[in-house]
């Protein structure tokens, strides 16, 4: 008995170790590196003043991923690797669903949780890696040697794609720390839009059509609606007066309101519409209250003392 219940407690400890496995590496997989900017002359201010060289991570997924417990590790030399510890308690280490975190490789890790122990290389190869707090390699790039100039950077792409590219060295491909590594400045519908309907003709020819049809289907709804509400009212009018022929029913209107019904449904609903709010008068009138006296109600014959007792 004491060897089952052993078994079963250890399959849980090793279930448990799966999942919290699992969780974790699902967990860190949301994080890339995405932007690594080695020479920073006048680009981008850290928030001393101070230009360093800066390195992007992004939020891939659509929840929100925490970089603390992380490493971010460093070597521009074989056997030569610096690590720095992301430290926990910080809430900015929270990355929200789609966004990203700067930390500036500056050296100088007393100014920051965002400011690494170790500076990147200007002359040599820059490899990065980014790990989880399990010390397990989430993800790595490596800068090549003389590949930036200074105030460029090396990206991806895109947000989270596979391909990169350098920024910087020309106005479409600009440097964007904090931000999307590929920002759409135009809209290529609109500009074909524009491009064959310049005046707008199509633009209010389709408008017209859209509400003009609206205002079509409305009508045909609403005269279906009116015409089967009509025919219903007549069938109960037949079957409670007993009549079975159309004809004798259409005769007699069976179904069919007098005009003085409408009429007077008409004459309710306006009056209904002009009474529902009143009216108030602009000019205020104040008027004196004269009151007769009575001793009655004057406080000076109120009770104030306690009567004597003798």
């Amino acid at each position: 008995m004491k060897k089952i219940h052993i078994g079963v407690f250890l399959s849980c400890l090793l279930m448990l170790g799966l999942c919290s496995s699992c969780t974790e590496h699902k967990a860190s997989s949301k994080l890339l590196l995405n932007e690594v900017l080695v020479n920073n002359e006048n680009n981008f201010q850290d928030d001393y003043g101070i230009h360093s060289a800066w390195i992007e991570v992004f939020n891939k997924s659509y929840g929100s991923a925490d970089l603390a417990g992380c490493y971010l590790k460093f070597s521009s030399q074989p056997g030569d690797t610096a690590s720095y510890f992301i430290p926990k308690g910080d809430v900015m280490t929270v990355v929200k669903p789609r966004q990203h975190a700067l930390f500036w490789a500056d050296g100088e890790p007393r100014r920051g949780t965002f400011h690494t122990n170790f500076k990147l290389d200007a002359t040599n190869a820059n490899w990065i890696g980014l790990y989880d707090s399990g010390k397990k390699l989430i993800d790595q790039v490596t800068v090549p040697a003389g590949a930036l100039q200074a105030n460029q950077s090396y990206a991806r792409v895109s947000d989270a794609a596979d391909e990169w590219e350098v920024k910087g060295g020309s106005s479409d491909k600009y440097v964007t720390p904090s931000t999307n590594n590929k920002t759409i400045d135009s809209n290529a519908k609109m500009e074909k839009f524009a491009e064959h309907d310049s005046a707008g003709i199509g633009m209010a020819i389709s408008a017209m059509s859209v509400v003009f049809s609206g205002l079509l289907l409305l009508f045909i709804s609403f005269y279906v609606v009116g015409k089967l509400s009509v025919r219903f009212l007549k069938k109960n009018a037949m079957k409670a007066k007993g009549i079975t022929d159309k004809q004798e029913a259409k005769e007699k209107k069976l179904g069919q309101a007098p005009g003085e019904v409408f009429a007077a449904i008409a004459m309710a609903m306006h009056e209904y519409q002009n009474d529902v709010h009143d009216v108030e008068d602009t000019v205020l009138t104040i008027t004196r209250v004269k009151r007769s006296y009575s001793p009655w109600s004057s406080k000076i014959y109120t009770l104030r003392e306690t009567p004597h007792k003798k």
